[in-house]
């Protein structure tokens, strides 16, 4: 088995803020995410270093025989004490990001997805295992419509953005890694017997527009893109599709286990 990757940012000039690595036993993509602007007064970190960090922790772990839940836990409560002291990390608009991960072990491959991360899973026989979780989908596309005409450095846009920040980790609301591990608790997860699985990949939310957001292909169709052009078309095919339909890029990242 080979694993390919490929990112792309989607803001020159700024850094991209995705995380993805691949370790004998599995893969592991993190989508970070901030606030507005003012962040780097809540986190002097910034969020590639949340994304990188977490990203790395998770790595380290995956060959423990413990629960991906427990694996990520970790790696969240880690990573909130490594700038806990320094840093507001409880803060609306401190870094946060969503996960998925991938884990190749005792004849099983297992999944974990916590926020709009993607976990696809190709096997032998029948469609693909799509792992996702829609809910931060559903709720930021209701305040993308209110925020449509706001000016960007006015004060109703930030009071609309906040609360939308306000949503995050409630149980109203959705679920991403933050500061508290106990979000664990409503992350994506299941699991395929090895023998059936022939593909695998991870895709940040900006790569993953393709299908979900454009409508270009399902799934099964982009697994097979993958297989014949590789996992840097699939990102040139959603740059061109955002400049067509007039979207505004994000960093776009794709794991990809072939």
């Amino acid at each position: 088995m080979r694993v390919t990757m490929a990112t792309d940012a989607g803001h020159p000039g700024r850094s991209n803020e995705d995380f993805a690595g691949a370790v004998p036993c599995g893969m592991v993509l993190v989508d970070g995410a901030g606030g507005i602007s003012g962040v780097e007064k809540v986190c002097r970190h910034g969020v590639a270093w949340y994304a990188t960090r977490l990203g790395g922790a998770l790595l380290g772990a995956l060959d423990q025989e413990r629960s991906l839940r427990d694996v990520l836990a970790e790696g969240i409560e880690w990573v909130t004490d490594a700038h806990r002291d320094t840093c507001d990390v409880t803060h609306p608009i401190s870094p946060f990001a969503a996960v998925a991960m991938l884990r190749f072990s005792g004849g099983t491959v297992e999944h974990l997805v916590l926020g709009d991360a993607v976990a696809v899973v190709g096997r032998a026989a029948g469609e693909p295992v799509v792992a996702h979780d829609p809910r931060e989908v559903v709720i930021a596309r209701s305040f993308e419509e209110r925020l449509k005409d706001v000016p960007e450095d006015g004060d109703e846009y930030r009071r609309l953005f906040m609360e939308l920040r306000a949503r995050r980790n409630s149980p109203s609301g959705f679920w991403v890694a933050k500061d508290d591990p106990r979000v664990v608790d409503e992350a994506v997860t299941g699991s395929s017997p090895a023998d059936d699985v022939t593909v695998a990949a991870l895709l940040s939310n900006g790569a993953s527009r393709l299908v979900d957001t454009f409508g270009l292909s399902d799934w099964a169709g982009l697994l097979r893109l993958l297989e014949t052009d590789g996992p840097a078309e699939v990102i040139r095919r959603v740059r061109e599709a955002e400049a067509r339909e007039g979207v505004g890029a994000d960093d776009a990242t794709i794991v990809w286990r072939h």
